[in-house]
């Protein structure tokens, strides 16, 4: 039995860009466009050439890919001149695209209250600008803007606007749930009653993720015959955000269900580099992945559950549904005060640490692990503090920098300007060495004074002169005037692999200097650093 061809269909750049606070660069998005065609996708929306400078400039370009077909992206014709005339189908052409995505509206609402115009002008702008790019030779594809909710208010209408295009040869027709307000029920009956008028393999789904839907819905459509699937690299989009595809493309190649029906274009290997391309994205925005991601997050195949994690051991099918490296992901065994050994032999295994599981030192890890959470400290989300932990506690980590005091000073000037300032005595060798440097808060000075000063500390300069801290946050634990203050850190360095620190006190200061050590310690430790004599 052959299996039915399905399309993947990625607007990252296009509806990405309407994300509150993304703003795509020009190399940004050329950036995503290598990585997407690299993937295997079939088509690549680049943008709205016209509308802006920088989709205009991207298509000028002339972006060469292997596997996609760029897409260039606009709106059907203006009422009151032809489809030849229209300054915005002409910037569509100009674009040298090989295929074009128009957006016209099919509820009759939004005929009326939008365009003001009446529903057979509404008509007859789809039907033109589906001629003028057909006669092109271009891969036309006509977007229903809002076609569930027309569906849903004037099903003979909404039937009309498609069909109107479809008549006039094009490729696919896309059925958009543009406010992203129906449900996976509603997509399976509705989609159902078009395959009726226009084949499935005619038609595609948008759908948007307002309901938290936006996945369950595009698969209700492939279900019910769709064959072409829009969405966006980590459901990136307006509002709440369009179908993820990095949800969507694992599901219809590796669940049975999908895998036995139909097939993608995207092969064994490329779906490895699912996770890859996930926080690439993220990495170009300059913002911290969500961990929580389906298939690609960090957490996706995190175990914190002792009994969890025994099972796991056994057989990881027990409460993982695929094998994590299949989308390019891995396990992460989780410590905390809900741990078990298992927990802690898994972890100890992951970072390099080979111990038999009758070793003491097991017991006395987990007895450690235990009370510092209890008294505030969470390993499950600072590793290298974890790891650090586990190799002193087993003796494997040397002496690096010994911190024999601090002092940290906050003024206001007369300006009104708020002054931080920090010293920091280290020792390096039995050598006394005084850093001071000044920042925009407390912490930061404290980080300033050691980063500053690097080439001070003799044999470290060389490790620590890459040293980056990415991000800094802070937990009141309870409340009162002995309140506990929890810091995690985030660190990275120019090999590109970021870790977790983590620092517990009464006070603020103390807290971010404890997880600032274990920032160092664990670059040096990690850079194979000699230790202090």
């Amino acid at each position: 039995m052959s299996k039915e061809k399905l399309y993947i269909f990625d607007t990252t750049l296009r509806d990405g860009a309407q994300t509150q606070g993304v703003d795509f660069s020009i190399d940004d998005k050329i950036k995503i466009a290598e990585a997407l065609d690299k993937l295997g996708v079939d088509y690549i929306e680049g943008g709205w050439p016209g509308a802006n400078p920088t989709d205009t400039e991207f298509f000028q370009k002339k972006i060469k890919t292997k596997n996609a077909k760029l897409t260039a992206f606009g709106m059907t014709k203006r009422s009151g001149r032809s489809a030849e005339n229209d300054p915005g189908l002409s910037a569509l052409l100009n674009s040298k695209a090989p295929a074009i995505c128009i957006v016209g509206k099919s509820w009759d609402f939004h005929v009326d209250i939008a365009l003001g115009i009446s529903n057979e002008e509404n008509l007859e702008n789809i039907r033109e600008s589906a001629k003028h790019f057909i006669k092109e030779k271009k891969e036309f594809m006509f977007d229903a803007e809002h076609f569930f909710d027309g569906y849903k208010n004037n099903p003979k209408y909404a039937l009309e606007c498609i069909k109107t295009a479809y008549k006039e040869g094009t490729r696919w027709i896309v059925l958009c749930d543009t406010n992203g307000g129906t449900l996976p029920h509603e997509v399976l009956k509705i989609v159902s009653e078009v395959t009726k008028e226009i084949p499935g393999k005619n038609l595609g789904i948008h759908a948007h993720n307002d309901t938290g839907n936006a996945v369950a819905n595009s698969l209700a459509a492939v279900m019910s015959g769709v064959r072409q699937v829009q969405g966006t690299i980590n459901g990136l989009g307006e509002r709440c955000g369009n179908a993820n595809l990095m949800s969507l493309i694992p599901t219809f190649y590796l669940k049975k269900y999908f895998s036995s029906k139909f097939e993608i274009n995207i092969n064994k290997n490329n779906i490895k580099n699912l996770t890859q391309c996930s926080r690439l994205l993220d990495e170009i925005l300059n913002r911290k992945p969500n961990k929580h991601l389906p298939y690609v997050g960090a957490a996706a195949f995190s175990h914190k559950g002792g009994l969890h994690v025994s099972a796991v051991q056994k057989d990881p099918k027990t409460y993982e549904h695929i094998n994590p490296e299949e989308v390019g992901n891995s396990r992460n065994i989780v410590v905390s005060d809900q741990a078990g050994k298992s927990n802690i032999i898994s972890r100890l295994k992951t970072i390099g640490i080979d111990i038999k599981e009758s070793d003491t030192k097991i017991k006395k890890l987990l007895d450690e692990v235990k009370d510092r959470e209890f008294i505030g400290y969470s390993y499950d989300g600072a590793d290298a503090s974890f790891e650090l932990l586990a190799r002193r506690l087993i003796g494997e980590i040397p002496r690096y920098i010994s911190i024999k005091e601090y002092d940290v000073t906050v003024k206001k000037n007369k300006s009104g300007n708020i002054i931080s300032s920090a010293k920091a005595l280290l020792e390096v060798d039995k050598k006394l060495i005084l850093c001071e440097g000044k920042g925009n808060g407390p912490v930061h000075a404290l980080d300033n004074a050691i980063r500053n000063n690097v080439d001070k500390l003799a044999k470290y300069s060389k490790y620590l002169k890459d040293l980056k801290l990415v991000d800094y946050k802070v937990r009141i634990l309870n409340t009162g005037t002995e309140a506990v203050t929890r810091v995690s850190i985030e660190s990275t360095d120019s090999k590109g692999k970021n870790w977790f620190t983590i620092g517990v006190s009464e006070n603020i200061i103390d807290a971010s200097f404890k997880a600032l050590i274990d920032s160092l310690d664990y670059k040096l430790f990690k850079d194979n650093a000699p230790a202090s004599n």
